[in-house]
C-alpha cells in the first residue's frame, strides 16, 4: 500500500527556510531582523523576557526556589552542614554556590565533567554574593573556632535560553531568602553540635543582589536580557548588580568591548536601575 505525504503548506515552507537560514547564517539573520528595529523572538531592544520565581517547592532542602527568565529555567536548592571554621576566620561560616549546566538543558552542553562556562558563572556568582555582603558570613558561626554552618547553595539549569548568570543569581538569592536553619548549640565538653528541629531561624539577609544583563551587537545595538540564541554573535555582555536601594555592588564586562563603550554603559545603567524596581515584588 503506497503512503502518501502530507503536502507542506507555503507557511509551513517559509517557517522551514528561516530556520535552516538561521542555523547557516546566524549573524546575518540576526541583522536583518535588527535592522527592523525588532529582535527574533518579536521583542523591541530594551524589553525584558518574564520572570517566575518560586520558592519552597524542594522540601527536601532547607530552601530553595525555581525561577524562570523567558524559557532559561533554574532550579536552586539549600543544604546545610556543620563544619570546623577555617583557622584565620574562627568567627565565619561558610556560603558555596554552584551552578550545574547539564547536557539535558541545551545541546550546547556535552555530557561530562563541569563546562568551563559552569566554572565561571560559578566563580562570578561567588563574587557577587560575597562582594554584596548580602549574608553576613560571621552570622553563620555557632561557636568561634569550633562549629559553623556550611551553606551549599546548589543550582541546576534545567533548560536553557540564555542568560543564566542573571536567572541563577535570582534564584540563588530567593532559595537564600527561603532558608531556615534549626537552632545549633556547641558543646564545650564533648566538642559536639546539637541542632533542635523544633527551633528555626531565618538567614540574616541584609541585601538584595540582582543582576540585570545586556548584550552589545555590532558597536550599536544593546540588546536587553540576551537569548541563547544571540549570546555568541554580540561583541560585548554587561552584567549590573544592584541592591533593592538602586545601589551598584559589582559590574562586569564579557568580551572585547566597543567603541562606544562609555556611552552603552550608561545607557544600561539607567535600564538597570529601572529594571531593578521591576524585579522587587518576585525577591
Amino acid at each position: 500500500m503506497a503512503s502518501t505525504m502530507t503536502p507542506i503548506s507555503p507557511q509551513e515552507q517559509e517557517a522551514l527556510k528561516a530556520s535552516i537560514f538561521q542555523r547557516l547564517h546566524p549573524r546575518i539573520y540576526l541583522e536583518r531582523f535588527l535592522s527592523e528595529n525588532i529582535r527574533p523572538d518579536g521583542r523591541d531592544f530594551d524589553v525584558w523576557r518574564d520572570v517566575f520565581v518560586n520558592v519552597g517547592s524542594i522540601t527536601t532542602a532547607d530552601g530553595s526556589a525555581l525561577v524562570r527568565l523567558g524559557n532559561t529555567t533554574i532550579v536552586c536548592g539549600v543544604k546545610a552542614e556543620i563544619a570546623e571554621p577555617e583557622l584565620d576566620r574562627a568567627l565565619e561560616g561558610f556560603l558555596v554556590p554552584n551552578l550545574d549546566l547539564p547536557a539535558i538543558c541545551s545541546p550546547k552542553f556535552k555530557p561530562g565533567p563541569p563546562t568551563e562556562e559552569a566554572q565561571v558563572l560559578s566563580d562570578r556568582l561567588n563574587e557577587v554574593l560575597l562582594a554584596s555582603g548580602m549574608l553576613p558570613l560571621s552570622s553563620l558561626c555557632i561557636h568561634p573556632g569550633k562549629a559553623a554552618w556550611v551553606l551549599y547553595v546548589d543550582a541546576t539549569c534545567i533548560n536553557y535560553d540564555g542568560n543564566a548568570f542573571d536567572a541563577t543569581l535570582i534564584a540563588m538569592v530567593a532559595a537564600l531568602k527561603n532558608t531556615q536553619l534549626p537552632k545549633a548549640t556547641f558543646d564545650q565538653e564533648s566538642g559536639t553540635t546539637t541542632c533542635s528541629r523544633k527551633t528555626k531561624m531565618p538567614l540574616e539577609i541584609t541585601r538584595t543582589p540582582v543582576s540585570m544583563s545586556f548584550g552589545i551587537f555590532d558597536s550599536t545595538h544593546i540588546l536587553s536580557d540576551p537569548t541563547a540564541f544571540e549570546e555568541p554573535l554580540l561583541d560585548t555582555t554587561l552584567s549590573v548588580v544592584l541592591d533593592s536601594d538602586g545601589q551598584l555592588i559589582s559590574l562586569s564586562q564579557l568580551g572585547l568591548g566597543s567603541s562606544g563603550a562609555q556611552n552603552s554603559l550608561q545607557s544600561c545603567m539607567t535600564a538597570a536601575k529601572k529594571r531593578r524596581g521591576e524585579l522587587a515584588q518576585y525577591i
